[in-house]
């Protein structure tokens, strides 16, 4: 396999690729909440300070002020930490945006544990489950730069209110240049029939880096990038699901909730039933450190992942 090249964060490539519509169309504004620093905002503000709006820290007033432009024809993005928007704004979000269908591009920024050693208080890790329980908001988790550039371009034209997870590390490039993206619409990343990684976010680099490891080793490993979790494509997930032994969802979330429940449940009613593991942040006071040492505290790593599948594949042969 070709060494992977690294790109830029994915917070960057939005920034940019607003920067770069906005210039062509005024009616795309920007709402922040004391955040276009840490949203990389600031050329947008410098360049079109009649485009972004500034709000504080309220976030609750960042939800309602975008949902009133979006009710006036206006192209909004709400740009704020995921933990926050999601949590303080929370009502906002269902009621303004998702129940009055204001077609609202919600920016969770820093998202999972991008914050690190912030610690708990700034980890977005219930932002999915809350979200995936209201009614009427699209979920999109890029994985890379090129993902996330298509994300924003469809967001532009998107018709209902959209929930965009962004995280803040330099990201590898996973995808060809002219390779298809649509929300809605699983992406694969890696071909296997063995074992399969479902995996979202800034977790599928790590699942494509377990599934070279894999194939080193005579498995076979597929790599879907789960970018959309509403609409979710449960007929690629299905596929899959019916052609290798196992399965092993990986997220920058809580275990409960998020992708992995999300694939469990549909495997179940579909009576579908590879072995599955969960791999995520478990139900417990999360571990302090970097993004990346919290990752190798739960066995988010290439090395983890692909221990944790092969186990997998061992009971299931031994299961036989």
């Amino acid at each position: 396999m070709r060494p992977l090249q690294l790109g830029i964060p994915n917070q960057q490539v939005f920034s940019d690729t607003l920067l770069e519509l906005a210039k062509r169309d005024r009616n795309i504004l920007v709402v922040t909440s004391d955040s276009r620093g840490s949203g990389r905002l600031v050329a947008f503000g410098k360049q079109l300070p009649d485009q972004i709006v500034e709000i504080g820290i309220a976030e609750q007033n960042l939800v309602g002020v975008a949902a009133g432009l979006a009710a006036e024809g206006k192209c909004v993005f709400a740009v704020s930490p995921a933990c926050f928007l999601t949590a303080r704004g929370l009502e906002q979000i269902k009621n303004d945006v998702a129940y009055s269908d204001r077609p609202v591009k919600l920016v969770g920024i820093s998202a999972g544990v991008s914050y690190g050693a912030l610690g708990s208080t700034h980890h977005s890790l219930h932002d999915l489950a809350v979200l995936q329980a209201i009614n009427n908001i699209d979920i999109v988790i890029p994985a890379d730069n090129f993902e996330t550039r298509a994300a924003v371009l469809a967001a532009i034209s998107h018709p209902r209110p959209l929930y965009l997870r962004l995280g803040k590390k330099p990201m590898h490039h996973l995808h060809a240049p002219d390779a298809d993206f649509t929300i809605g619409k699983a992406s694969r990343v890696r071909r296997g029939d063995d074992v399969a990684f479902l995996a979202t976010g800034e977790t599928v680099e790590i699942a494509v880096q377990a599934a070279d490891l894999l194939v080193e080793r005579g498995v076979g490993a597929e790599v879907l990038s789960i970018h959309t979790l509403r609409p979710f494509d449960e007929p690629a997930v299905l596929e899959v699901a019916r052609r290798v032994q196992a399965i092993v969802t990986v997220e920058e979330h809580s275990v409960y909730g998020g992708l992995g429940s999300r694939v469990a449940t549909l495997l179940m009613q579909a009576g579908v039933t590879p072995s599955l593991r969960i791999v995520g942040i478990p139900d417990e006071y999360t571990y302090t450190g970097s993004q990346m040492e919290i990752f190798a505290h739960y066995g988010i790593t290439p090395s983890g992942l692909a221990t944790t599948a092969e186990a997998l594949l061992e009971g299931k042969r031994m299961a036989a």
